[in-house]
């Protein structure tokens, strides 16, 4: 899966991969998702290493399911996904999704669905650039926000998700992608189950998927 990750665009330009050396090990942890998820034992690829700090192993892999989601948006961004065809951000047609920070924009507002994830994007690389938030190397802690930040990061992910498979899909199936956002998202879904990352609400436009990755992985 790692291979995948040569660029993503945001706007027409390249969006960079990010690769941020969270905590003392990050390098290290993420070579063991990577090698972990190669040998096709996805369910094992969630799981704490032994001896491993928890706030470092959840924040090596949201570097992680940012990198995966900004690559796999980037192949519809700007074609499929644009003001045209999808004109709010939305997760079928009971799930609409506002945009806001909490700093530069206070209140939500409705985007278009690429200007929304655009807009979270960029947000979560402030998050992820931020190491009172993903401190780097010997000496850095975790903060106190650093849960309720990633959680937030995490929901949000989830968003652009079912805003791809609800909108999507038959372009995903037409591009052959359809194997791969697939084992990305089951990938997702089962560490945020793993750690209780998504509240459950959050899950609903895709319920019927996530119980099926669930009750396949018990």
């Amino acid at each position: 899966m790692a291979s995948f990750f040569n660029f993503s665009r945001r706007a027409g330009t390249v969006r960079s991969v990010k690769n941020v050396a969270v905590g003392t090990k990050g390098p290290t942890l993420r070579k063991h998702i990577e090698q972990t998820l190669g040998s096709g034992t996805v369910e094992q690829a969630v799981k704490l290493p032994q001896g491993e700090d928890p706030n470092e192993w959840i924040a090596v892999n949201t570097v992680f399911f940012y990198n995966a989601i900004s690559v796999l948006y980037n192949v519809i961004d700007g074609t499929l996904c644009d003001e045209e065809h999808c004109p709010i951000m939305s997760a079928g047609p009971q799930f609409e999704y506002l945009w806001a920070d909490g700093i530069k924009v206070k209140t939500p507002i409705k985007l278009s669905a690429s200007k929304y994830v655009n807009a979270l994007f960029d947000w979560i690389e402030e998050q992820l650039d931020d190491p009172s938030l993903f401190p780097r190397g010997l000496g850095g802690s975790f903060p106190k926000d650093f849960l309720p930040v990633v959680k937030n990061i995490l929901k949000r992910i989830f968003r652009v998700y079912a805003h791809m498979y609800h909108s999507h899909f038959k372009q995903i199936l037409g591009l052959g992608m359809e194997t791969h956002v697939n084992t990305c998202f089951r990938h997702f879904i089962l560490f945020v189950k793993e750690f209780s990352l998504v509240d459950e609400k959050e899950l609903m436009p895709m319920q019927e998927l996530v119980s099926r990755i669930v009750s396949h992985s018990q």
